[in-house]
């Protein structure tokens, strides 16, 4: 690892922690990993392991590369050790309480923080500065997709508290680690991704409860028709080039039938009555019957088209 190398402080080592020190160890900074015990140093090791063994076996990088970064990763149980962190990820459980122990910490321990990140999906960041003191001015949500690493896109909000530049200087370092960051103008539950994912998932839902698809015609049309399109471009540069006119017309005519429901449909339910909660239930099934399914094709095809995207300029020593 160089001496010279910044700082980039992560506080867990879950799914996105992991992916976290990755992305930054990747980029050639030393990622500070606390964690709360030796079993979860032991599980966000053997993860990021698997990540850049993944790489090596996409020839994305050599073994020996892979090694160089990991070794940019330090794992710690001591705040003290994040002393030298330009900016903390905050990545631990979902509640306040246990965001809010982070930040009192941080405060304590890191005087050359410039932004504290928090990964939540659900706390809008007015909430989470109630928990800080001094730094209440450098806490901000960096919302990303899982894994990180892998998905470029990040969504970032500050609060009212929230110091000018602070949500910039994030931006800026994101993009330094290959990222395509965008900035709310005000904080929304859900954000940008979950908002438009969801209104998916509801019309997705609807069109199977109504008797029209199944779904994997559903699953089908997704992968088949419009979404490999929004890969390259966008949905407001589609819509525009296809001309406002027939955009409007368009939509005169289908949003009078979209789904509005606001609860669960009941063909949903139903599967969740029947303990159907998916692949992780101890039926494994759900909407679809999960058992023999060979996952690890499954998990290379969710990653699939994200490889392209990760061309990063690797630390050689």
């Amino acid at each position: 690892m160089k001496k010279d190398a910044r700082t980039i402080g992560i506080v867990g080592t879950g799914m996105i922690a992991s992916s976290m020190a990755v992305l930054a160890a990747g980029h050639g900074f030393k990622a500070v990993v606390l964690a709360r015990s030796q079993k979860s140093v032991d599980r966000c090791s053997g993860v990021v392991e698997g990540y850049f063994a993944q790489m090596v076996d996409r020839g994305i990088i050599s073994r020996a590369q892979a090694d160089v970064c990991e070794g940019y990763i330090v794992y710690t149980f001591d705040y003290a050790d994040l002393k030298d962190s330009e900016i903390v990820f905050e990545s631990v459980a979902e509640t306040t309480e246990a965001k809010y122990a982070v930040f009192k910490a941080i405060e304590e321990n890191c005087p050359a923080v410039k932004a504290i990140c928090s990964v939540s999906s659900s706390i809008v960041p007015e909430v989470l500065a109630e928990g800080a003191d001094k730094y209440a001015d450098r806490i901000m949500v960096a919302h990303p997709f899982n894994p990180p690493h892998m998905v470029p896109y990040f969504e970032l909000c500050g609060s009212k508290r929230t110091a000018e530049g602070v949500v910039e200087y994030a931006k800026s370092l994101l993009e330094e680690l290959d990222r395509k960051p965008v900035i709310l103008k005000k904080p929304t539950p859900g954000f940008i991704g979950n908002r438009l994912q969801f209104a998916l998932w509801r019309e997705a839902l609807a069109l199977v409860e109504e008797g029209i698809c199944d779904p994997r015609d559903v699953d089908t049309c997704l992968e088949y028709s419009f979404c490999p399109r929004y890969t390259s471009i966008g949905i407001f540069e589609h819509f525009d080039n296809g001309g406002l006119e027939l955009n409007a017309a368009t939509c005169r005519n289908t949003w009078p039938i979209l789904s509005s429901r606001t609860d669960i449909p009941d063909f949903m339910k139903k599967l969740m009555d029947e303990g159907k909660m998916g692949v992780r239930s101890e039926s494994k099934t759900g909407f679809y019957d999960w058992n023999g399914v060979d996952m690890q094709a499954y998990s290379k095809r969710v990653t699939e088209p994200y490889w392209q995207m990760l061309n990063w300029k690797f630390p050689e020593e």
